[in-house]
């Protein structure tokens, strides 16, 4: 399955809460939970999820944060986006699920996935195609944001501490922000969530997790991706990986490397 980096060539960094997008061939997944929302769709045909007891097949998926589930995707191509679920597209998308896990009819699933590229999902089109899932599934519309000039400067930081392959540990530290802002820790995290429609913390440990991914895409080692994304170590980034993938850093290394290989 293909994992692409998130900061392009000129080192965008969404405002939006960060995404992480795959494409690849499809595979069954043991049963497992994890805290990020994730669509999982069939390029072409169905797929299987199970959970909760019950066994749904669909053009497409939509699983509700923390709910033991189980994906069965073989022989299909699949585009599997994670949202951050504290952000205001996962929250819009829980409250348009029926239970713990919603579906796409063949037809949504075609509109979402046409043209869809994981490199400018996590660019500028992330924007567009959450608030278009939000809107198939029958949830809220997602309000229009716009950036606090504070949060702006917050934003560009961050762009340029991930191309320098700076660790974000230091560089995003609150107090670092804050300066970096012009305001005061407490106003900065009050303005940033109105900003950006997620609170900065889980923004943040978001965006690590995306950095190490981008990281391990690239060929870098566990190791490595855990120190340039700002992890303690890669036992923490392990956990991390787990608790909102469901999977471990070295199952995506290890698919990446098997893609590569085909390609």
């Amino acid at each position: 399955m293909r994992v692409v980096p998130p900061v392009g060539a000129a080192g965008q960094v969404p405002s939006w809460p960060p995404l992480l997008a795959t494409r690849g061939p499809g595979g069954h997944s043991e049963p497992h939970a994890h805290h990020g929302m994730h669509l999982a769709l069939a390029v072409e045909g169905t797929l299987r999820c199970a959970a909760a007891g019950t066994t749904v097949e669909a053009a497409g998926v939509v699983t509700a944060p923390d709910v033991e589930h189980q994906l069965d995707a073989r022989g299909v191509e699949v585009l599997i986006v994670f949202v951050e679920p504290e952000s205001a597209a996962g929250l819009a998308l829980a409250a348009a699920l029926p239970g713990p896990v919603g579906t796409l009819t063949a037809e949504a699933r075609d509109r979402l996935v046409a043209h869809a590229d994981p490199l400018a999902l996590m660019r500028d089109q992330g924007v567009g195609w959450t608030a278009l899932a939000v809107e198939l599934l029958g949830g809220p519309r997602l309000p229009e944001r716009r950036l606090h000039p504070g949060v702006r400067r917050v934003l560009a930081h961050l762009r340029r501490a991930g191309t320098d392959g700076a660790d974000l540990a230091g560089e995003a530290s609150l107090a670092a922000l804050a300066e970096v802002a012009r305001l005061s820790p407490g106003r900065l995290m009050h303005v940033f969530t109105e900003s950006v429609g997620v609170p900065l913390r889980p923004y943040l440990a978001w965006l690590k997790l995306q950095r190490a991914a981008a990281a391990i895409a690239s060929g870098r080692s566990i190791t490595d991706a855990a120190q340039v994304a700002g992890f303690a170590d890669s036992s923490h980034l392990t956990r991390s990986f787990v608790r909102m993938l469901g999977v471990r850093p070295r199952e995506l290394q290890a698919a990446i490397r098997q893609h590569n290989a085909a390609s």
